[in-house]
C-alpha cells in the first residue's frame, strides 16, 4: 500500500463518557510520532465543527496538556448530535466535508462515538471514495451503552459501569441505616439496552446491592413491577430496584410514558429523550405502600463522566484503541472501525480488531436473554461475569488542591496552510 501523506482530522460526536478523551490521545499522540503527518486538528463539535470550519490545531498545545487528556473526562473537542442525511437526498453537506478536508488536506479522518457516529463515519467514507478523493476514515468506538455491535464492550461501558456499581453498593448501605421500612428506586441510562443498569448486579456481592433490577430487553408493566417491589419490601423491610430508563410495557410504551411526556421528545437521530422515571415511580410507589419511605434518585449525567471512579482498565483499552485506529490507517486500512475482541479463558485478556462501518452503523448489541433471570427482575452470574473484568484497576488521575486535575487545552483555531 503506497504511503499517502498529509494531515489528520479527529472528532467526537455523541454523549461524552470519562475515557473518550483517553482514546483522542492515543490517536493524537500517534499521529504526532508518525512522519505520514504534517498537522493534526480536531474539529470543535464534531462533524458540525467540520461544516462550519471550526478546528483546532492541536500542534499548538503542550505536550504536558495533552496527556492529561488520559484522564480527563466529556469530550474535550466538543461533541454533537447532527445527522447527516444520505449523500443522495442532501449532497450539500458532503460537498462542504470535502471542500474542508481538501483545504486543510486531511487525509486522515477518525470519528469518535457510537451506532450513530459509525454511521456518519461510514457514509462519509463511501463519499469521498466516491468522488476520488484519498482519504482513510477509521471509527474509534464510544459509548457507555455499550451496545455497539461487533466489538465484545465498548470504551466508557467499563467506567460508567464501575460507578454506577459503586453508587448502588453506597446506596444500599445508605438505605438501611434507619429503622423503618423503605424503598428506593435508581434510575440508570439506557434506552433500548440493559448492559448499564445489568452492572448494578455487581454491587450485589457481600449481600448488598439491589434487591430488583429491570431491563429494556424485556418488557415490565406498572402491575408486575409494583408486585415485585411489594413482595421484597414485605419478605425484608426494605427495597432496592435498579431500572434502566427506557423500560417498556408489553405495548412497547415506555414506563416514563405512564406520567409524563418527556419520551415524545426526539433528538435529531429520532431518540426519545429520557428521564423522570425513578421520581414518577417512587411517587407512585409511595401511594401504593402507605408508610413506607421512598426514595426516587436519578443518576443522570453523573454516570457518563465520573472519571474519578474510572477503570484503569477502561482507560488503557480507550487509548489503545485510539493508536490502533491511526496505526491501521497509516499501513493503508480504511472504512473501518476498531473492535475488542475477547479471549477465551478465566483470565481476562483483550486484542483489537477491525470491522467493517458498514456492519456496526446503526445496529444494537443487547444483553442476552440467558443472562436475564425467567422472572425478567434480576441478572444471572454469565452477566456478571462479563462486566466484572471490565471495572478493574484505578485511575491515576493527578490532583489539584484535592480536586482532579483536568487537561486546559488553548485551542488555537486551523490555518490552512
Amino acid at each position: 500500500m503506497e504511503s499517502l501523506k498529509g494531515n489528520c482530522l479527529l472528532a467526537q460526536s455523541g454523549g461524552p463518557t470519562s475515557v473518550i478523551n483517553a482514546s483522542a490521545l492515543g490517536c493524537i499522540q500517534a499521529a504526532m510520532a508518525s512522519p505520514l503527518i504534517g498537522h493534526v486538528y480536531a474539529a470543535a463539535h464534531g462533524i458540525q465543527g467540520v461544516l462550519k470550519d471550526r478546528l483546532y490545531d492541536l500542534n499548538e498545545e503542550d505536550p504536558a496538556e495533552l496527556e492529561l487528556l488520559r484522564y480527563t473526562p466529556s469530550s474535550a473537542f466538543g461533541s454533537c448530535r447532527y445527522k447527516l442525511a444520505d449523500a443522495s437526498e442532501k449532497e450539500e453537506d458532503y460537498q462542504r466535508i470535502l471542500e474542508i478536508f481538501r483545504k486543510y488536506e486531511i487525509r486522515y479522518f477518525f470519528y469518535n462515538g457510537g451506532n450513530d457516529s459509525m454511521d456518519t463515519c461510514n457514509k462519509i467514507s463511501k463519499y469521498l471514495a466516491g468522488k476520488g478523493y484519498a482519504c482513510r476514515v477509521m471509527g474509534i468506538p464510544k459509548t457507555i451503552d455499550n451496545d455497539l455491535a461487533c466489538t465484545d464492550h465498548c470504551p466508557g461501558f467499563g467506567s460508567a459501569a464501575k460507578y454506577i456499581a459503586t453508587s448502588l453498593l453506597e446506596i444500599s448501605r445508605d438505605a438501611k441505616v434507619y429503622d423503618n421500612r423503605s424503598v428506593t428506586i435508581v434510575e440508570i441510562m439506557g434506552r433500548n439496552a440493559g448492559w448499564l443498569t445489568a452492572a448494578a448486579a455487581l454491587a450485589q456481592i457481600g449481600g448488598d446491592g439491589p434487591d430488583l433490577i429491570y431491563l429494556p430487553e424485556l418488557p415490565c408493566d406498572i402491575e408486575k413491577l409494583m408486585g415485585d417491589i411489594r413482595r421484597v419490601y414485605e419478605e425484608k423491610g426494605d427495597c432496592l430496584v435498579a431500572i434502566s430508563e427506557g423500560v417498556r410495557d408489553k405495548e412497547g410504551r415506555f414506563l416514563s410514558a405512564y406520567f409524563n411526556d418527556i419520551a415524545s421528545s426526539k433528538d435529531a437521530f429520532g431518540h426519545a429523550q429520557m428521564g423522570g422515571l425513578a421520581a414518577s415511580l417512587a411517587a407512585h410507589c409511595k401511594a401504593q405502600l402507605p408508610g413506607a419511605k421512598v426514595r426516587g434518585i436519578e443518576l443522570s449525567l453523573l454516570q457518563r463522566c465520573a472519571s474519578h471512579a474510572a477503570s484503569a482498565t477502561d482507560i488503557e483499552e480507550s487509548y489503545q484503541a485510539g493508536k490502533t485506529a491511526f496505526e491501521a490507517a497509516a499501513a493503508g486500512t480504511t472504512d473501518k472501525m476498531v473492535a475488542f475482541r475477547r479471549a477465551e479463558g478465566a483470565e481476562y485478556r483483550c486484542e483489537m480488531v477491525l470491522v467493517d462501518l458498514a456492519d456496526v452503523a446503526n445496529e444494537e448489541k443487547k444483553i442476552p436473554r440467558a443472562w436475564i433471570n425467567e422472572a425478567g427482575n434480576g441478572v444471572l452470574q454469565p452477566a456478571k461475569d462479563y462486566i466484572a473484568p471490565l471495572i478493574l484497576g484505578e485511575t491515576a488521575q493527578p490532583k489539584e488542591n484535592g480536586l482532579p486535575r483536568l487537561a486546559r487545552l488553548k485551542k488555537v483555531p486551523a490555518k490552512a496552510e
